[in-house]
């Protein structure tokens, strides 16, 4: 197991603090209004969590991979939604990290390590979910800057947003070669949203259809031209460990609550739990629960530690997303009709699990990514 020293310690300990004292108690509130997490988000801003991924030269906190994974599993535990808009900051953020220029870089990171700026991460398109090089945007040279012509869709954060890192091709025959990515600032002329989509859950971390016609400065070239699909690759890595941490910590919540209900719940003459059916159920999603946890700390130090760590963060985002699936769902079963109801928060753990297995890569595209890799390192032997 990962050792974290006192520092990261502490930082995760206040993290489960605030977790249960300020995101918890708001969390049905957003789900059932629909309203967008701005409070939670603010409270996270100033305790440094916003920034708890960067460096600290840039403002962040400067953790290592797996104290930030813990990080994102105690948010993710108390309020999913939270969770969700969190993490899509940390795409844009990290975009800026990984292929922006060291003035962009000084520019946007310390400002949203602190809170003060919220950011958006726009790769995907009606027609170009899985496969970004299908993408349609396009952004083509006119004057001293780019006009920017397209759809984005499922993008988080993207209305309340202070900027959105959009990609868009720059060179429509080069192929993942010919993507660029670009820095939208709040307010920019000729970029309009739809209405934030109803999802099926995480319904306080808003969602929006991004349409562009849109003129950009070439300052707003983030990083060199056709290095977008790169950047975007390894900001995917990152955020897939950040799937497979939210995916733990919804499982999590899931998993105690039904250990609570289980042992306090009498069903004939004995408690839930002690029927030896019930057990059953129970050590198998203690299992999955821990298998998903070990993988994704796995990942985590690969983040660390090594330059390309893909098949590390496909199998924990693939696992950990299903195992959420798994846990929720027989969370509720045990529940029985309680969990079906909006008095407990078991529906909603189930309705938030879901998108996991979609976010950030399908669960099929993780396991296209897992055994095209496995192929091609024995290949190599």
């Amino acid at each position: 197991m990962y050792q974290f020293n006192e520092m990261e310690l502490a930082i995760i300990e206040e993290a489960e603090k605030v977790a249960v004292d300020f995101l918890k108690p708001k969390a049905a509130e957003y789900d059932e209004n629909r309203s967008f997490c701005k409070e939670s988000l603010e409270e996270l801003g100033q305790l440094g969590f916003m920034g708890v991924h960067l460096p600290e030269e840039y403002g962040g906190l400067g953790l290592s991979g797996p104290a930030v994974s813990r990080v994102v599993e105690a948010v993710a535990s108390a309020c999913a939604s939270t969770c969700s808009a969190l993490t899509a900051h940390f795409l844009a953020t990290d975009s800026i990290l990984i292929g922006g220029t060291e003035e962009q870089k000084q520019a946007l990171l310390p400002k949203s390590a602190a809170g003060e700026l919220l950011g958006a991460f726009a790769l995907t398109e009606p027609a170009a979910g899985s496969n970004p090089v299908d993408m349609r945007t396009r952004a083509v040279k006119e004057g001293d800057g780019w006009r920017l012509t397209g759809t984005k869709h499922y993008i988080t954060n993207a209305k309340e947003a202070d900027f959105i890192v959009l990609y868009a091709k720059t060179d429509v025959n080069a192929g993942a070669r010919g993507i660029s990515a670009f820095v939208i600032e709040k307010g920019t002329q000729g970029v309009e949203f739809s209405s934030p989509e109803k999802t099926m859950g995480l319904r306080g971390s808003t969602i929006y259809e991004v349409s562009v016609d849109c003129w950009l400065p070439d300052s707003a070239l983030l990083g060199k031209e056709g290095k977008g699909f790169h950047t975007a690759m390894g900001v995917l890595d990152r955020g897939r460990i950040e799937i497979a941490s939210m995916s733990l910590g919804i499982a999590r919540a899931a998993y105690q609550a039904t250990l609570g209900w289980s042992t306090e719940r009498n069903v004939g003459d004995k408690k839930l739990a002690e029927y030896q059916g019930i057990e059953w159920i129970l050590a198998e999603m203690y299992t999955q629960l821990e298998a998903a946890r070990l993988l994704t700390l796995k990942a985590a130090k690969a983040r660390d530690d090594q330059d390309r760590f893909s098949l590390e963060s496909a199998v924990a985002k693939f696992y950990a997303a299903e195992a959420a699936g798994f846990i929720t769902d027989k969370a509720l079963q045990l529940h029985g009709g309680y969990g079906f109801i909006q008095d407990l928060p078991i529906e909603r753990y189930v309705r938030d699990a879901r998108i996991l297995r979609i976010f950030e890569g399908t669960s099929e595209v993780q396991k296209i990514i897992i055994a095209r890799t496995v192929l091609h390192n024995f290949s190599q032997q």
